[in-house]
């Protein structure tokens, strides 16, 4: 058996009544308080219960929300618009930059058509001619053609001399023929103003000139022809040649 199982039987009771005196004095305090909330009547009023408190909120940090929220906000707006803005500036540019090279390549096309238009219109232009200088068909318009004809070719000889022997050899006329002197002997006559036989005619004639030795323009160049090489000019012949 052990030595304390009193003790222990007994240590139960103790601490129970000891929960109650507890429990005694709590009720007494509390009876205490009341008697001390009476006023000062003597009248005793059940205590009203205690309204809740309120509980204070700071505005102040949701003020800094919606301050930030706006700054924000504002701050996108602003970012939004300075790209819109930079978008916008950047088509004009394009805009710009593409409307002068249509401008320039217009330009360049018209100043092209325009080339090739006049150079269109040089190429239908017509020709100028530049008609032959005419002459009369008698004694002076042929002494005149045979002297631009002698000049092309160089060939010495002035109207005077020319006019002189032609009137000495057949006095003017262009179908003269000499049927009695040695080269008519020989069967080669003189023929023409200027009395030409026609080996000689042949041998001198003169290009641009008819092969006809009747012919009086051809007759005449082909004589000066032959005078010029045989006596420097037509000038210098007096006499038959």
């Amino acid at each position: 058996m052990p030595k304390n199982f009193l003790a222990r039987g007994l240590g139960l009771p103790l601490a129970r009544n000891r929960k109650i005196a507890i429990a005694g004095v709590g009720t007494l305090g509390a009876a205490a308080l009341a008697f001390s909330a009476v006023p000062g009547g003597g009248q005793t009023t059940t205590a009203e219960a205690a309204a809740p408190a309120k509980v204070a909120y700071s505005t102040e940090q949701i003020q800094g929300v919606k301050a930030g929220i706006t700054d924000q906000l504002a701050d996108a707006s602003e970012k939004a618009a300075s790209i819109e803005a930079k978008k916008k500036a950047a088509d004009e540019a394009a805009a710009k930059k593409k409307a002068a090279a249509r401008a320039a390549a217009e330009k360049s096309a018209r100043e092209r058509q325009a080339q090739e238009a006049a150079s269109r219109s040089a190429k239908r232009a017509p020709v100028k001619q530049v008609s032959a200088k005419t002459y009369p068909d008698n004694l002076d318009g042929w002494i005149r053609e045979s002297l631009a004809i002698m000049r092309k070719h160089g060939i010495p000889g002035t109207y005077s001399g020319i006019h002189r022997n032609i009137m000495r050899e057949s006095s003017g006329n262009p179908m003269a023929i000499n049927n009695w002197d040695i080269n008519a002997i020989n069967g080669i006559p003189s023929k023409g103003l200027l009395q030409v036989i026609p080996p000689t005619f042949k041998a001198y004639h003169v290009p641009g000139t008819s092969w006809n030795i009747y012919d009086p323009v051809a007759n005449i160049t082909a004589a000066c022809n032959y005078a010029a090489d045989r006596y420097g000019s037509m000038d210098n012949v007096n006499s038959a040649y």
